[in-house]
Protein backbone atom coordinates (compact mmCIF):
# COMPACT_ATOMS: atom_id res chain seq x y z
CA UNK A 1 0.00 0.00 0.00
CA UNK A 2 1.42 3.42 -1.02
CA UNK A 3 1.63 5.82 1.92
CA UNK A 4 2.45 9.55 1.69
CA UNK A 5 3.31 11.95 4.49
CA UNK A 6 2.17 15.58 4.35
CA UNK A 7 5.21 17.58 5.41
CA UNK A 8 3.55 20.97 5.09
CA UNK A 9 3.59 22.93 8.37
CA UNK A 10 0.29 23.35 10.19
CA UNK A 11 -1.13 26.90 10.25
CA UNK A 12 -3.91 28.44 12.31
CA UNK A 13 -5.64 31.76 11.64
CA UNK A 14 -6.02 33.96 14.75
CA UNK A 15 -7.68 37.38 14.50
CA UNK A 16 -10.77 39.38 15.43
CA UNK A 17 -14.28 38.44 14.32
CA UNK A 18 -14.98 39.24 10.67
CA UNK A 19 -11.38 40.20 9.87
CA UNK A 20 -10.46 37.05 7.95
CA UNK A 21 -13.35 37.49 5.53
CA UNK A 22 -12.15 41.02 4.72
CA UNK A 23 -8.47 40.10 4.59
CA UNK A 24 -8.45 36.86 2.62
CA UNK A 25 -9.94 36.30 -0.82
CA UNK A 26 -10.48 32.81 -2.18
CA UNK A 27 -7.13 33.27 -3.96
CA UNK A 28 -5.43 33.82 -0.60
CA UNK A 29 -7.20 30.85 0.99
CA UNK A 30 -6.20 28.61 -1.92
CA UNK A 31 -2.59 29.73 -1.63
CA UNK A 32 -2.64 29.05 2.13
CA UNK A 33 -4.06 25.59 1.55
CA UNK A 34 -1.32 24.86 -0.99
CA UNK A 35 1.48 26.02 1.32
CA UNK A 36 0.29 24.68 4.68
CA UNK A 37 -1.96 22.24 6.42
CA UNK A 38 -4.79 24.51 7.47
CA UNK A 39 -8.51 24.90 7.64
CA UNK A 40 -8.76 28.32 5.94
CA UNK A 41 -12.24 28.79 7.39
CA UNK A 42 -11.30 28.04 11.02
CA UNK A 43 -10.45 31.38 12.65
CA UNK A 44 -9.49 31.60 16.32
CA UNK A 45 -10.81 34.68 18.10
CA UNK A 46 -9.80 33.24 21.48
CA UNK A 47 -6.88 30.89 22.04
CA UNK A 48 -7.54 30.12 25.69
CA UNK A 49 -10.22 27.42 25.26
CA UNK A 50 -8.82 24.08 26.57
CA UNK A 51 -10.83 21.89 24.16
CA UNK A 52 -12.48 22.08 20.77
CA UNK A 53 -11.35 22.58 17.17
CA UNK A 54 -9.27 25.69 17.96
CA UNK A 55 -7.45 23.95 20.82
CA UNK A 56 -6.69 20.98 18.56
CA UNK A 57 -5.44 23.23 15.75
CA UNK A 58 -3.35 25.29 18.21
CA UNK A 59 -1.67 22.17 19.59
CA UNK A 60 -0.59 21.23 16.05
CA UNK A 61 0.18 24.72 14.71
CA UNK A 62 3.70 25.65 13.66
CA UNK A 63 2.57 29.00 12.23
CA UNK A 64 -0.03 31.48 13.45
CA UNK A 65 -1.38 33.88 10.82
CA UNK A 66 -2.65 36.88 12.78
CA UNK A 67 -4.25 40.23 12.04
CA UNK A 68 -6.19 42.94 13.89
CA UNK A 69 -7.91 41.67 17.01
CA UNK A 70 -5.57 38.70 17.46
CA UNK A 71 -5.74 37.29 20.99
CA UNK A 72 -2.62 37.81 23.15
CA UNK A 73 -0.04 35.04 22.95
CA UNK A 74 0.42 34.56 26.67
CA UNK A 75 2.61 31.90 28.30
CA UNK A 76 -0.49 29.72 28.83
CA UNK A 77 -1.42 29.99 25.14
CA UNK A 78 2.14 29.13 24.11
CA UNK A 79 2.17 26.16 26.49
CA UNK A 80 -0.84 24.89 24.55
CA UNK A 81 1.08 25.40 21.29
CA UNK A 82 4.27 23.36 21.78
CA UNK A 83 5.05 23.18 18.04
CA UNK A 84 4.63 26.91 17.34
CA UNK A 85 7.64 28.39 15.57
CA UNK A 86 6.39 31.51 13.77
CA UNK A 87 3.85 34.33 13.99
CA UNK A 88 3.04 36.00 10.69
CA UNK A 89 1.07 39.21 11.30
CA UNK A 90 -0.93 40.48 8.32
CA UNK A 91 -1.08 44.04 9.69
CA UNK A 92 1.21 46.61 11.31
CA UNK A 93 2.15 46.62 14.99
CA UNK A 94 2.53 43.30 16.83
CA UNK A 95 2.59 44.94 20.27
CA UNK A 96 -1.04 44.03 21.01
CA UNK A 97 -0.57 40.25 20.86
CA UNK A 98 3.12 39.28 20.74
CA UNK A 99 4.25 39.04 24.38
CA UNK A 100 7.63 38.63 26.08
CA UNK A 101 6.82 34.92 26.31
CA UNK A 102 7.02 34.73 22.50
CA UNK A 103 10.51 36.17 22.44
CA UNK A 104 11.58 33.94 25.33
CA UNK A 105 10.40 30.92 23.33
CA UNK A 106 12.43 32.07 20.30
CA UNK A 107 9.40 32.31 18.07
CA UNK A 108 10.09 34.10 14.78
CA UNK A 109 7.80 37.08 14.15
CA UNK A 110 7.11 39.09 11.02
CA UNK A 111 4.56 41.76 10.19
CA UNK A 112 3.06 43.48 7.16
CA UNK A 113 3.89 46.91 8.57
CA UNK A 114 5.64 47.82 5.32
CA UNK A 115 2.49 47.07 3.32
CA UNK A 116 0.31 48.99 5.79
CA UNK A 117 2.66 51.99 5.59
CA UNK A 118 1.93 52.60 1.91
CA UNK A 119 -1.69 53.85 2.12
CA UNK A 120 -0.83 56.02 5.13
CA UNK A 121 1.97 57.63 3.15
CA UNK A 122 -0.35 58.11 0.17
CA UNK A 123 -2.95 59.81 2.40
CA UNK A 124 -0.19 62.03 3.80
CA UNK A 125 1.03 63.01 0.35
CA UNK A 126 -2.52 63.96 -0.64
CA UNK A 127 -2.94 65.96 2.59
CA UNK A 128 0.34 67.82 1.99
CA UNK A 129 -0.48 68.66 -1.62
CA UNK A 130 -4.01 69.77 -0.79
CA UNK A 131 -2.80 71.81 2.19
CA UNK A 132 -0.25 73.57 0.01
CA UNK A 133 -2.96 74.41 -2.54
CA UNK A 134 -5.27 75.64 0.24
CA UNK A 135 -7.94 73.30 -1.15
CA UNK A 136 -10.13 73.15 1.98
CA UNK A 137 -10.48 76.92 2.30
CA UNK A 138 -10.88 77.54 -1.42
CA UNK A 139 -13.61 74.88 -1.71
CA UNK A 140 -15.53 76.50 1.15
CA UNK A 141 -15.05 79.96 -0.32
CA UNK A 142 -16.30 78.79 -3.69
CA UNK A 143 -19.40 77.25 -2.08
CA UNK A 144 -20.11 80.54 -0.27
CA UNK A 145 -19.62 82.83 -3.27
CA UNK A 146 -21.13 80.61 -5.99
CA UNK A 147 -19.04 82.64 -8.44
CA UNK A 148 -15.41 82.77 -9.51
CA UNK A 149 -13.31 84.29 -6.70
CA UNK A 150 -10.46 86.70 -7.34
CA UNK A 151 -7.86 83.99 -7.03
CA UNK A 152 -4.88 86.09 -8.09
CA UNK A 153 -5.55 88.59 -5.36
CA UNK A 154 -6.48 86.08 -2.67
CA UNK A 155 -3.95 83.30 -3.00
CA UNK A 156 -0.49 84.84 -3.02
CA UNK A 157 0.64 82.33 -0.35
CA UNK A 158 -0.94 79.32 -2.06
CA UNK A 159 1.00 76.68 -3.97
CA UNK A 160 3.51 73.87 -3.61
CA UNK A 161 6.54 75.37 -5.32
CA UNK A 162 9.49 75.33 -2.89
CA UNK A 163 7.17 74.98 0.09
CA UNK A 164 8.82 73.70 3.27
CA UNK A 165 7.45 70.46 4.68
CA UNK A 166 8.55 69.15 8.08
CA UNK A 167 8.34 65.43 8.87
CA UNK A 168 8.44 64.36 12.52
CA UNK A 169 9.83 60.82 12.55
CA UNK A 170 11.60 58.70 9.93
CA UNK A 171 9.40 55.68 10.57
CA UNK A 172 8.47 53.31 7.74
CA UNK A 173 5.67 55.70 6.89
CA UNK A 174 7.86 58.77 7.28
CA UNK A 175 10.46 57.28 4.93
CA UNK A 176 7.80 56.37 2.39
CA UNK A 177 6.49 59.95 2.55
CA UNK A 178 10.03 61.19 1.86
CA UNK A 179 10.11 58.96 -1.24
CA UNK A 180 6.72 60.18 -2.44
CA UNK A 181 7.71 63.83 -1.98
CA UNK A 182 10.85 63.51 -4.14
CA UNK A 183 9.20 64.34 -7.51
CA UNK A 184 7.88 67.63 -6.10
CA UNK A 185 9.59 70.98 -5.48
CA UNK A 186 9.52 70.77 -1.69
CA UNK A 187 12.18 71.53 0.86
CA UNK A 188 11.85 68.62 3.31
CA UNK A 189 12.99 68.90 6.93
CA UNK A 190 13.25 65.92 9.26
CA UNK A 191 13.29 65.63 13.03
CA UNK A 192 14.23 62.18 14.29
CA UNK A 193 16.73 61.74 17.15
CA UNK A 194 17.61 58.24 15.88
CA UNK A 195 18.63 59.39 12.38
CA UNK A 196 22.18 60.68 11.93
CA UNK A 197 22.99 63.71 9.82
CA UNK A 198 24.69 61.48 7.25
CA UNK A 199 21.63 59.23 6.99
CA UNK A 200 19.31 62.25 6.67
CA UNK A 201 21.38 63.60 3.79
CA UNK A 202 21.25 60.16 2.15
CA UNK A 203 17.46 60.30 2.48
CA UNK A 204 17.48 63.69 0.77
CA UNK A 205 16.19 65.69 3.74
CA UNK A 206 17.61 68.32 6.08
CA UNK A 207 17.99 67.17 9.70
CA UNK A 208 16.81 69.79 12.19
CA UNK A 209 15.60 70.09 15.78
CA UNK A 210 11.87 69.83 16.46
CA UNK A 211 11.71 73.55 17.27
CA UNK A 212 13.41 74.51 14.02
CA UNK A 213 11.18 72.17 12.05
CA UNK A 214 8.03 73.73 13.50
CA UNK A 215 9.30 77.28 12.97
CA UNK A 216 10.32 76.78 9.33
CA UNK A 217 7.60 74.45 8.00
CA UNK A 218 4.32 75.54 6.51
CA UNK A 219 3.16 71.91 6.72
CA UNK A 220 4.17 69.65 9.64
CA UNK A 221 3.37 65.93 9.34
CA UNK A 222 3.68 63.59 12.33
CA UNK A 223 5.08 60.06 11.84
CA UNK A 224 6.58 59.19 15.23
CA UNK A 225 5.59 56.09 17.24
CA UNK A 226 3.37 56.20 20.31
CA UNK A 227 5.79 55.90 23.23
CA UNK A 228 5.91 57.43 26.73
CA UNK A 229 8.52 59.94 25.54
CA UNK A 230 6.46 61.00 22.50
CA UNK A 231 3.33 61.82 24.51
CA UNK A 232 2.31 65.40 23.55
CA UNK A 233 5.60 65.94 21.71
CA UNK A 234 3.69 68.51 19.65
CA UNK A 235 2.45 70.78 22.43
CA UNK A 236 1.66 74.45 22.94
CA UNK A 237 5.32 75.61 22.56
CA UNK A 238 5.79 73.69 19.29
CA UNK A 239 2.45 74.83 17.89
CA UNK A 240 3.24 78.44 18.77
CA UNK A 241 6.41 78.19 16.67
CA UNK A 242 4.45 77.18 13.56
CA UNK A 243 3.86 80.07 11.12
CA UNK A 244 0.37 81.55 10.90
CA UNK A 245 -1.56 79.66 8.25
CA UNK A 246 0.53 76.49 8.65
CA UNK A 247 -1.07 73.03 8.60
CA UNK A 248 -0.52 70.15 11.02
CA UNK A 249 -1.08 66.67 9.55
CA UNK A 250 -1.41 63.77 11.99
CA UNK A 251 -1.79 60.19 10.73
CA UNK A 252 0.25 58.67 13.60
CA UNK A 253 -1.46 58.65 17.00
CA UNK A 254 -3.61 61.29 18.64
CA UNK A 255 -1.58 61.20 21.88
CA UNK A 256 1.47 62.67 20.10
CA UNK A 257 -0.32 66.03 19.93
CA UNK A 258 -1.55 68.05 22.91
CA UNK A 259 -5.12 68.31 21.65
CA UNK A 260 -6.32 71.14 23.94
CA UNK A 261 -3.32 73.21 22.81
CA UNK A 262 -4.05 72.39 19.17
CA UNK A 263 -7.74 73.22 19.62
CA UNK A 264 -6.82 76.66 20.93
CA UNK A 265 -4.78 77.35 17.78
CA UNK A 266 -7.51 75.96 15.52
CA UNK A 267 -10.33 77.87 17.20
CA UNK A 268 -8.37 81.09 16.76
CA UNK A 269 -8.03 80.29 13.06
CA UNK A 270 -4.25 80.70 13.17
CA UNK A 271 -3.44 77.12 12.18
CA UNK A 272 -5.05 74.45 10.01
CA UNK A 273 -5.09 70.69 10.56
CA UNK A 274 -5.64 67.41 8.75
CA UNK A 275 -6.34 64.85 11.45
CA UNK A 276 -6.88 61.15 10.84
CA UNK A 277 -6.26 60.38 14.52
CA UNK A 278 -7.31 62.22 17.67
CA UNK A 279 -7.06 61.88 21.44
CA UNK A 280 -9.44 60.33 22.40
CA UNK A 281 -9.62 58.26 19.21
CA UNK A 282 -13.27 59.20 18.80
CA UNK A 283 -13.78 62.89 19.61
CA UNK A 284 -16.80 63.61 21.84
CA UNK A 285 -19.98 64.60 19.96
CA UNK A 286 -19.56 68.27 20.95
CA UNK A 287 -15.94 68.49 19.78
CA UNK A 288 -15.26 71.58 17.64
CA UNK A 289 -13.08 69.40 15.39
CA UNK A 290 -16.16 68.12 13.54
CA UNK A 291 -17.24 71.55 12.33
CA UNK A 292 -14.20 73.84 12.22
CA UNK A 293 -13.68 75.15 8.67
CA UNK A 294 -9.89 74.93 9.00
CA UNK A 295 -9.92 71.22 9.98
CA UNK A 296 -10.22 68.12 7.81
CA UNK A 297 -11.14 65.32 10.22
CA UNK A 298 -11.24 61.71 9.02
CA UNK A 299 -12.06 58.59 11.10
CA UNK A 300 -8.70 56.77 11.08
CA UNK A 301 -8.93 55.81 7.41
CA UNK A 302 -5.32 56.47 6.33
CA UNK A 303 -4.21 52.89 7.02
CA UNK A 304 -5.20 49.86 4.99
CA UNK A 305 -8.90 49.66 4.12
CA UNK A 306 -10.94 47.80 1.52
CA UNK A 307 -8.78 46.30 -1.20
CA UNK A 308 -5.64 47.62 0.53
CA UNK A 309 -6.02 44.75 3.02
CA UNK A 310 -5.12 42.38 0.18
CA UNK A 311 -1.66 43.98 -0.03
CA UNK A 312 -1.08 43.06 3.63
CA UNK A 313 -2.41 39.54 2.99
CA UNK A 314 -0.09 39.16 0.00
CA UNK A 315 2.94 40.23 2.05
CA UNK A 316 1.95 37.89 4.89
CA UNK A 317 1.54 34.92 2.54
CA UNK A 318 4.90 35.71 0.93
CA UNK A 319 6.38 35.38 4.42
CA UNK A 320 4.51 32.11 5.02
CA UNK A 321 6.01 30.82 1.78
CA UNK A 322 9.50 31.84 2.93
CA UNK A 323 8.99 29.97 6.21
CA UNK A 324 7.77 26.87 4.39
CA UNK A 325 10.81 27.07 2.08
CA UNK A 326 13.22 27.42 5.00
CA UNK A 327 14.17 30.96 4.00
CA UNK A 328 14.43 33.78 6.61
CA UNK A 329 11.60 36.30 6.76
CA UNK A 330 12.07 39.31 4.50
CA UNK A 331 10.63 41.65 7.13
CA UNK A 332 11.27 40.19 10.60
CA UNK A 333 10.26 41.92 13.80
CA UNK A 334 13.02 42.16 16.40
CA UNK A 335 12.17 42.65 20.09
CA UNK A 336 14.82 45.36 20.54
CA UNK A 337 13.27 47.52 17.79
CA UNK A 338 9.83 47.48 19.44
CA UNK A 339 10.99 50.03 22.01
CA UNK A 340 10.98 52.75 19.38
CA UNK A 341 8.42 51.62 16.86
CA UNK A 342 4.66 51.72 16.63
Amino acid sequence: MHHTTDNRPALLLAMGPGIADRLLTERHRARLAALTRTDPHLVAHDLAAPTGPVAEALADAQILLTCWGAPPLTKDVLDAAPRLRAVVHAAGSVKHHVTDACWQRGIAVTSAAAANALPVAEYTLAAILFAGKDVLRSAQRYAELRTAPEWLGESDRTGNYRRTVGLVGASRIGRRVIELLRPFDFEVLLYDPYVSGTEAVALGVEPVSLDELCARSSIVSVHAPQLPETQHMIGAPELALMPTGATLVNTARGSLVDEPALLAELLSGRLHAVLDVTDPELPPPDSPLYALPNVLLTPHVAGSLGNELYRMADQALDEVERFVSGVPFADPVHPLSLGRSA
